[in-house]
């Protein structure tokens, strides 16, 4: 109960500073995550949370469920079919190169064996949908960059899981293999993005039924079921459900734009509060033990995780696309690590890897530094486009990301 009254007390506070924290480089995110420190072990003591808590996987994976599901139906298909080229190359090239030179950082700075330091790095490629979401939802940054974004955090963590387990398999005992083959890996992948298309269009269909129908004070329930059975369904069945809640909100929008925009407001404030819970429940984990464990080796490579591999990255893999410059310097830098990563982290640590505590240390402090590194740069990197860049952004029925234009007063991050 004591975790309740945190928990309101933060949120209050949060909702108070909202105002200020939309102008200025104030965070909401930051203020949960201290408020979870403060009351954990390492400080006040208040509340008692380790690692291995169930509260912790299931708060991440609520949370990172809720903002894939609303940040899919932020997504145009139609337009998305148009416009793939850009989110294309960031997950097929950039997220790839950003695996590859973070394996290689965590080999030779903290010292972590070949198959541990790639499964740090496989863990580390996604970049958060919940992050990405406070420059994706600003109207001041022009739309196809919101849509690389939205795209690319949306569907990075579902194209991580499966690498995330074949290297825990090959890093563990040989027991552990035949958990994570192939052929399974495949079978979770393609039963959550079948559940994620099936279901909302079932759904829809039952809509139409003629003695079937929601009254209007209602709407907004009907994709909140849909989202909660979809939930149930992946964990019941083992299907994916980062990549369903991804592809559910995607194929709700496209057959029922009504049932979105009916959504849309309950829908951004649950996953807003999901997110605040999570961030709270992440914060109580980091101790100052918990820093004081990783090696100078250890936060070198943090450093070069965030202000280098990610950049670094994604520039080469956007060289030659019609983005401007200032457009891919914005993508390069906002690429943070989140809930994605503290979930697949979290199966690193439960593994029973050699080194899983040492992997999970880095991969702790690397999120814990991008949170506060990039949810407190979104309204500084949205004032970098100016007035006129406004003028090139399409008028709401023309949005690659079928968001509103209306400038956004709320706080994502």
């Amino acid at each position: 109960m004591v975790l309740v009254v945190v928990f309101g007390v933060a949120l209050l506070v949060a909702v108070l500073l909202s105002g200020l924290a939309a102008r200025t480089v104030l965070s909401t995110s930051f203020l949960f995550l201290v408020g979870g420190a403060l009351v954990s072990d390492g400080f006040l003591g208040l509340i008692h949370i380790t690692p291995d808590s169930e509260i912790v996987s299931v708060t991440a994976d609520l949370a990172l469920f809720a903002v894939l599901f609303t940040d899919g139906m932020h997504v145009s298909l139609p337009k998305l079919r148009a416009n793939w080229k850009n989110p294309a190359r960031a997950l097929g090239l950039g997220m790839p190169l950003a695996f590859v030179f973070m394996g290689l950082v965590a080999h030779f700075l903290v010292g972590l064996d070949w198959t541990t330091s790639f499964l740090v790095g496989a863990v580390l490629a996604p970049t958060d949908p919940v992050f990405a979401s406070a420059i994706v939802g600003r109207a001041e940054v022009p739309a196809k960059l919101r849509q690389l974004l939205n795209v690319e955090s949306g569907i990075n963590d579902g194209l991580a899981l499966p690498v995330v387990l074949v290297l825990i398999a090959a890093a563990g005992p040989a027991t552990t293999s035949s958990e994570a083959s192939a052929g399974k890996i495949a079978v979770e992948l393609l039963l959550g993005l079948v559940f994620g298309v099936v279901l909302p269009l079932l759904v829809s269909a039952l809509v139409r039924f003629r003695l079937l129908g929601a009254e209007p004070k209602l709407q907004p329930l009907l994709p909140l079921a849909t989202g909660i059975i979809l939930y149930a369904t992946c964990h019941l069945t083992h299907a994916n459900p980062y990549l369903a809640a991804f592809s559910a909100g995607a194929a709700l929008a496209h057959v029922s734009p009504e049932a979105k925009v009916s959504f849309e407001p309950l829908g951004e404030a649950l996953a807003e509060l999901a997110k605040f819970a999570a961030l709270l429940v992440f914060g109580a984990l980091l101790t100052p033990k918990l820093f004081g464990d990783l090696s100078l080796g250890g936060y070198a490579a943090v450093i070069l995780a965030i202000f280098l591999i990610r950049p670094a990255s994604l520039l080469l893999s956007l060289l030659g696309t019609r983005l401007t410059r200032k457009e891919r310097l914005v993508a390069a830098w906002f690429g943070p690590k989140g809930f994605a990563s503290v979930v697949y982290g979290l199966l690193v640590l439960q593994s029973g890897i050699p080194q899983a505590r040492e992997a999970f240390t880095l991969i702790a402090v690397c999120i814990a530094f991008s949170i506060v590194a990039h949810s407190s740069t979104d309204v500084p990197i949205a004032r970098v486009f100016d007035v006129e860049d406004l003028a090139g952004i399409p008028e709401p029925d023309d949005d690659a990301t079928g968001r509103p234009e209306e400038v956004h007063t709320d706080v994502h991050a």
